[in-house]
């Protein structure tokens, strides 16, 4: 799950990484009685889960309370690459001297966390990283051992930050470890004029299985997330919302992302991503359905299932009972293979649900969902 920045703040604070004082809100009005208190002149910050809010205009400066209250009027509704702003940070500005880089992150193909650092920071480490490799250093964690003071002294030199940031190295591995982070970013971290160390912006990644040992609830709430994606949540569907008119069902990562590169390839645009894992009950498949026919964009539904562990006739039995309690209103293309296929097949048949049609293969059955999306 990422957080908002200021949630990610708050997590640095918590671990003694200082951040400049800011409060958070949802009203114009009010970001100018949060101004005055912050001594007038502010920075006002959109609160997105993406990045490029400072090119969409999504940050600006505001150099009084009457300027605040404008600024976070423009900025509140903004829609910044797909995701409409609901929040603004309002925080004090600070007199920057020079601009770093640094963050961890989860390496799977390691089995551990890597380092990335910069002293040009400010900007997107991929541009820095895609026009000039050697001003990245990329240093591997061992999540045994942690960031030790000779760690982040390590990180630290090999890519030319100044020694006092090994502090910060140190306790932003605190966040790590403490709060089951994935991701831990700080761009800007910043050493102001009078030669403070302070952390500007953060991007904070939790790991979701492990949600049960946290305690921040509250700070947790995603109040802009996509409906959707929050009734999927609440059934405990793995389910992401995409752009496009074809829904999608599959059973497990792989294959899900697969026909989501088949249907792409046959002219049509998938409008989600849905894994139903190893269970297609019959309850899982009316939720899953139920969610994506709730999205107007959907025009057709392709169910694609490799039986395995779960076998096709199962996966077939929860569709049959899925449709005798969900409306089904677009048209349902379903492809079974694998372990009991035919079995499955037969119970579709049997059921000879108007709007329901198998394909036998991947590419066939995205054709056809293609297909019956561009006709609807």
């Amino acid at each position: 799950m990422d957080l908002y920045e200021h949630q990610a703040r708050e997590l640095f604070a918590a671990h003694g990484i200082v951040v400049p004082r800011a409060e958070v809100t949802d009203s114009a009005k009010e970001a100018r009685e949060i101004a005055r208190r912050l001594g007038g002149r502010v920075v006002v910050k959109a609160q997105v889960k993406t990045g490029g809010r400072g090119r969409a205009g999504g940050v600006k400066l505001a150099a009084d309370p009457a300027a605040a209250e404008l600024t976070a009027r423009q900025i509140l509704g903004m829609d910044i690459k797909g995701h409409r702003v609901g929040k603004v940070m309002v925080a004090e500005p600070v007199d920057i001297d020079r601009e770093f880089y640094v963050s961890y992150v989860l390496d799977r193909a390691a089995g551990g966390f890597l380092a990335i650092a910069s002293a040009e920071g400010g900007t997107e480490i991929e541009e820095i990283a895609a026009s000039r490799p050697e001003a990245v250093a990329r240093i591997p964690v061992d999540p045994a051992r942690g960031v030790t003071s000779a760690k982040a002294a390590e990180i630290a030199e090999a890519a030319g930050l100044p020694p006092r940031t090994a502090d910060v190295l140190i306790r932003l591995w605190e966040v790590v470890t403490a709060e089951d982070a994935l991701l831990v970013e700080v761009n800007p971290l910043v050493r102001t004029t009078d030669g403070r160390i302070l952390a500007l912006d953060g991007k904070v990644t939790l790991d979701d299985n492990a949600r049960f040992r946290r305690t921040r609830r509250d700070d947790e709430a995603d109040d802009a997330a996509d409906p959707l994606e929050a009734a999927a949540a609440a059934r405990g569907l793995n389910y992401v919302k995409l752009d496009g008119e074809v829904g999608v069902i599959g059973n497990g990562a792989g294959l899900v992302m697969s026909t989501l590169d088949v249907v792409a390839g046959c002219g049509a645009r998938p409008a989600n991503f849905l894994d139903i894992g190893g269970g297609a009950s019959a309850q899982v498949m009316a939720d899953g359905l139920s969610v994506i026919l709730s999205d107007p964009a959907v025009r057709s539904v392709l169910v694609n299932v490799f039986g395995g562990i779960t076998a096709c006739d199962t996966v077939a039995d929860g569709i049959v009972r899925a449709l005798d309690t969900v409306r089904l209103t677009k048209p349902l293309v379903v492809r079974l293979d694998g372990n009991n296929a035919a079995q499955g097949r037969a119970v579709l048949d049997a059921r000879a649900h108007p709007l329901v049609e198998q394909v036998t293969t991947m590419d066939g059955a995205a054709r056809r969902a293609a297909q019956l999306a561009h006709a609807a």
